[in-house]
């Protein structure tokens, strides 16, 4: 048994909640203000511009349903992650995590595909608002998802070797926040036409 203090990361909080939990709900509380802020301003605008309507009709439904299948998918395979490293079962969960990474690298394949024919097709930022709010909305939400990966492919490594499995749980918040965003994303860009 080590006499060594254990790092300030993994100990306890006065809620109870270790801290690298506790900082990720502050990180997804400073998210949903940015968040709100793009999906309130695009709901005012879209309230405001009813011709919107004619824009959104070039949106790939089929590719957001699509991705919205894909990351619900992701997120079980972050679950199930979760659940292996409570069982201490580091090498189970890495791979399920390999699994929610391969759900969110397939997310952005499909998200390039479908940006490159619409910019193919003509639709760009700045060639009406609701291309703007649909690229920065997703954009933003896209950044997330690679952001979440890099975090994850770590966590994931360190799992594998039964390092910080306290970690799996925190980085499967992060992605279960970066999957709701998108349930809210898909809707308002793609289906409400």
């Amino acid at each position: 048994m080590s006499s060594f203090p254990r790092p300030i990361a993994t100990t306890r909080s006065a809620t109870g909640i270790s801290t690298g939990k506790l900082a990720v709900w502050w990180l997804i509380a400073s998210e949903i203000v940015i968040f709100g802020g793009v999906l309130g301003s695009y709901v005012m605008h879209r309230i405001g511009h009813p011709e919107w309507a004619s824009q959104a009709e070039h949106t790939n439904t089929w590719a957001g349903a699509l991705n919205t299948f894909i990351l619900l998918t992701s997120s079980l395979m972050a679950v199930l992650a979760h659940q292996a490293a409570e069982h201490k079962d580091g090498k189970k969960a890495a791979k399920f995590l390999y699994l929610t990474i391969l759900g969110g690298l397939m997310f952005l394949t499909v998200k390039s595909i479908e940006w490159t024919n619409e910019i193919h097709h003509g639709f760009t930022l700045t060639s009406h608002t609701f291309w703007s709010f649909y690229y920065t909305a997703a954009g933003i939400h896209g950044v997330h998802v690679i952001v979440g990966l890099i975090i994850m492919a770590i966590i994931a490594s360190d799992a594998k070797k039964g390092i910080d499995l306290q970690r799996v749980e925190a980085v499967g918040l992060y992605w279960h926040f970066v999957d709701i965003v998108w349930i809210f994303l898909f809707p308002l860009l793609y289906i409400a036409k």
